[in-house]
């Protein structure tokens, strides 16, 4: 049973799914929590999934709470009609954390694809890091996506026959889908692109930056836009108040600043990524994709649990103050060679074929296959 509920999840579970279908001793049973409803429903269509089981728990401002307990109480029930043989899950989300806890209670080994991911701050990224750490201390199968996530694992004393090194499925769903002869249907977008100005794109939300922090970040955007006139800016903005209620403050209205809310299809922001310029965000995924695309990435964030792009050069950790925000964006625009070194810089997170390393694993830890496949060295 493959468990996920919002977009990121689907996006990175899509060539999971796939190379389970292909897999002639598993059968995979999607079941969607709909913790993110449309935004989810995109990435169904995208991949073309198929969605045995829909528990649609989404309801208008929803707390962690909400979540949890309704993904609780649908896959008890689902659980004990299904009986899988394997939970999988995906990443940090409260989907996630309380999908593998359901697959506990019911005595259902858990698979967590994207393992070992690691700030050891316990409030950075909230709630992701507990949700993460929560999922990998309940899993009896560890997908590890780096050789440092692999690591952490060990550290924590996870036994080694466990782990799968795989690389990161992101890659292999951003291949996917990014296409030199894509087509834009967001009006407006193809039109933005074809302008003749530098294209900075923008997806900021997390909840350890709502408050000052957002002010701050738009604040430096707006800083940017107002001093060079060579900049324009594409923000895909996230449904929630907390977030929607800021960018608007600070963005709408400029001339150069272009809000896209409901947030930008994912084809769409994959094929967008592929034609900026570099990438501001406070994302954690799209500090594995954007370099995948030969985009530097400044990340919006006071720490990262993939330190790995840092290490790369891939990623510039700036934080939200506005000043170094504004610094950081302003120095990739003006200094080639500074752009240059990470533009080119080597994408720690995969080579595409994460998705088959995961599926031999699960094959590998089954039973089904006597082999472990080959370990994705970054």
């Amino acid at each position: 049973m493959v468990v996920f509920g919002t977009r990121p999840e689907a996006t990175k579970m899509a060539p999971v799914v796939r190379e389970l279908e292909r897999h002639p001793g598993m059968e995979p049973i999607v079941t969607v929590t709909a913790q993110h409803r449309e935004m989810l429903d995109q990435v169904l269509r995208l991949f073309r999934l198929p969605v045995h089981h829909d528990l649609d728990i989404m309801r208008p401002r929803q707390s962690l709470t909400d979540v949890t307990v309704r993904v609780l109480e649908g896959l008890e029930r689902l659980l004990e009609a299904e009986r899988p043989d394997v939970v999988l899950v995906h990443g940090d989300t409260a989907t996630t954390a309380a999908a593998s806890l359901a697959a506990f209670y019911a005595r259902v080994p858990v698979g967590h694809v994207e393992a070992g991911l690691r700030t050891y701050r316990k409030y950075e990224p909230f709630p992701e890091e507990i949700f993460r750490r929560i999922t990998d201390a309940i899993a009896d199968i560890h997908f590890a996506p780096t050789r440092q996530a692999r690591d952490n694992l060990l550290a924590e004393r996870i036994d080694g026959r466990s782990i799968f090194v795989t690389g990161n499925t992101a890659i292999d769903a951003l291949l996917m889908t990014v296409r030199p002869d894509y087509t834009f249907r967001t009006p407006g977008l193809a039109g933005i692109l074809d302008g003749g100005r530098r294209v900075l794109a923008v997806e900021a939300h997390r909840r350890e930056n709502w408050g000052r922090p957002m002010h701050d970040i738009c604040r430096a955007l707006r800083r940017v836009l107002d001093a060079r006139d060579d900049v324009c800016l594409v923000y895909s903005v996230h449904r929630n108040p907390e977030v929607a209620g800021v960018v608007t403050r600070y963005l709408d209205g400029h001339p150069r600043a272009h809000l896209f809310s409901p947030p930008l299809d994912y084809d769409e922001w994959a094929n967008l990524m592929a034609r900026c310029a570099f990438v501001v965000t406070d994302s954690g995924g799209l500090q594995e994709e954007a370099p995948a695309l030969g985009k530097p990435v400044l990340l919006l964030r006071n720490a990262t649990e993939r330190p790995e792009a840092v290490a790369a050069g891939t990623v510039q950790q700036v934080g939200t103050d506005p000043d170094a925000v504004t610094a950081a964006i302003l120095r990739l625009l003006d200094d080639p060679e500074a752009y240059r070194a990470m533009a080119t810089a080597r994408n720690p997170y995969g080579d595409g074929q994460a998705a088959r390393r995961t599926v031999q694993g699960l094959a590998c830890w089954l039973g089904l296959s006597t082999e472990r496949p080959d370990e994705w060295d970054g």
